[in-house]
């Protein structure tokens, strides 16, 4: 873990912002307000929480970073360029062409990322069983997953989470981006998540509930994971969707959004992003 910096995280998740904006714009494709709510988690976990190293991505005692909620990948590329994983340049092939190393839901052919992510559902289950193998294996690395709040609807993640407290997984962090959207609506007018902590207490968890954009919150909470030994850990992080671009925040239609090149050329001198070609 490199040392903690608040400034650093905050200016980290700023770029990764920036880079989200600018890389969906440049291909008038992706799902950018879901990427925006989980920067300052993303940010954090990278520049103040896991142990990893770009230059040997397979470095058996890594800590692992599942992505379950795939269609954010946006904010993934971001981050994994800035740590060092792979050059910036690289994030102008989002979504460019069907072989690019950057498509619309992220791919083990990439380096840092972990495993392929598209069906919503599966980012918990398979973190399970990394976190046993690890356990089986005696390694100290931990595994950390975030999903995506309208994902929690999947039985999968339940039959999952069971699994996770029979095994005394206290090496898992399942981080819930709980912006209150999903695809067509506001959660709760799809299915009732509430009362989401006392669900995943109910399974076996020690959980907590924190402001998913305060740096200090997110640092305190991850930092001090596990909460009980021999209990997985659920983080309940409480985020608006479309964070930090005011017209996308907290907007059903903003799920698979972006700005025109009109929008972006009339933000970029406010918001301090990079021109386009």
């Amino acid at each position: 873990m490199v040392d903690i910096n608040r400034d650093e995280i905050r200016k980290t998740a700023e770029q990764i912002r920036k880079d989200c904006i600018c890389m969906s714009t440049r291909a008038n494709f992706g799902h950018l307000a879901p990427a925006l709510s989980s920067a300052d988690i993303i940010a954090t976990l990278y520049k103040g929480i896991m142990n990893y190293r770009p230059d040997n991505p397979q470095w058996p005692d890594r800590d692992s970073f599942i992505l379950s909620k795939g269609h954010g990948c946006l904010a993934l590329y971001s981050i994994l360029s800035q740590v060092g994983y792979y050059k910036r340049d690289l994030l102008r092939d989002f979504a460019s062409k069907c072989d690019t190393m950057l498509p619309g839901h992220p791919e083990i052919k990439l380096p840092g990322v972990e495993a392929n992510m598209g069906s919503l559902g599966h980012g918990i289950p398979l973190a399970i069983g990394m976190a046993l193998a690890a356990k089986m294996d005696d390694r100290k690395c931990r595994v950390f997953v975030l999903t995506g709040d309208g994902e929690l609807e999947e039985g999968t993640n339940w039959e999952a989470a069971m699994i996770a407290a029979k095994h005394k997984l206290d090496n898992l962090v399942v981080i819930v981006d709980r912006n209150s959207l999903q695809l067509g609506d506001f959660t709760e007018n799809i299915s009732q998540l509430e009362p989401l902590e006392d669900k995943w207490r109910a399974f076996g968890w020690s959980t907590k509930n924190v402001n998913g954009h305060n740096i200090g919150e997110l640092l305190t909470s991850l930092n001090s994971a596990p909460y009980e030994t021999g209990r997985p850990t659920a983080v309940i992080a409480h985020t608006i969707k479309g964070k930090g671009l005011e017209i996308a925040e907290n907007k059903i239609e903003w799920h698979h959004k972006v700005l025109t090149r009109e929008q972006y050329e009339s933000l970029k001198d406010n918001l301090g992003l990079e021109a386009l070609e």
